[in-house]
């Protein structure tokens, strides 16, 4: 068996991408302020910043930097899915596998995770979060997507408010956020 910890970088960088289980279902944006509670409940007792994030209806995706010494994000992700979990009504189908585990419906058991090697890969993941709403035709520009750290990166001089869109003269970036997780 592979011990997946030797993998691990303590006080690391990742990329991560966390999926539902129903990839139809818009859970995430539609219960987005469930998920930021989630994000604040754990960050309290388990810290680590979160660098960048994308919501989507059914996944999301976020690069963190855990404290140093510490490579458990396992335990974060858990805690997060389980916050998250808690506080939505149910009702969602739910594998005999998982009943007999008592486990909810909601997520996919596991998620993907990437250890971020230097700044090229930061960078290129960084672009790839923000740039995912309009990957999946949810919006035109990435601005135009409410749920991203984007518009943080904005305020910071990082990225342009027309960055991977169509430039538009009359465009006031009104300092939307959604960075408060």
């Amino acid at each position: 068996m592979t011990d997946y910890r030797r993998y691990r970088v303590k006080g690391g960088t990742y990329f991560f991408t966390v999926n539902l289980v129903e990839r139809k279902r818009k859970l995430l944006t539609e219960q987005v302020d469930l998920l930021r509670d989630a994000f604040r409940t754990v960050k309290k007792d388990h810290p680590f910043q979160i660098d960048a994030i994308v919501i989507l209806p059914d996944h999301l995706h976020t690069v963190w930097t855990l404290p140093e010494g510490d490579d458990d994000f396992s335990l974060r992700w858990r805690q997060i899915k389980s916050a998250f979990s808690r506080r939505i009504e149910s009702g969602e189908r739910i594998s005999k596998s998982r009943i007999q585990k008592q486990e909810r419906g909601i997520w996919q058991r596991r998620f993907w995770e990437h250890a971020i090697r230097d700044e090229r890969d930061y960078a290129n993941h960084l672009d790839y979060i923000h740039f995912n709403p309009v990957k999946h035709k949810l919006v035109d520009r990435v601005i135009d997507w409410p749920y991203s750290s984007f518009h943080r990166y904005v305020r910071m001089e990082m990225y342009p408010v027309d960055w991977m869109g169509f430039e538009d003269e009359s465009l006031d970036y009104d300092g939307r956020t959604s960075d408060s997780l």
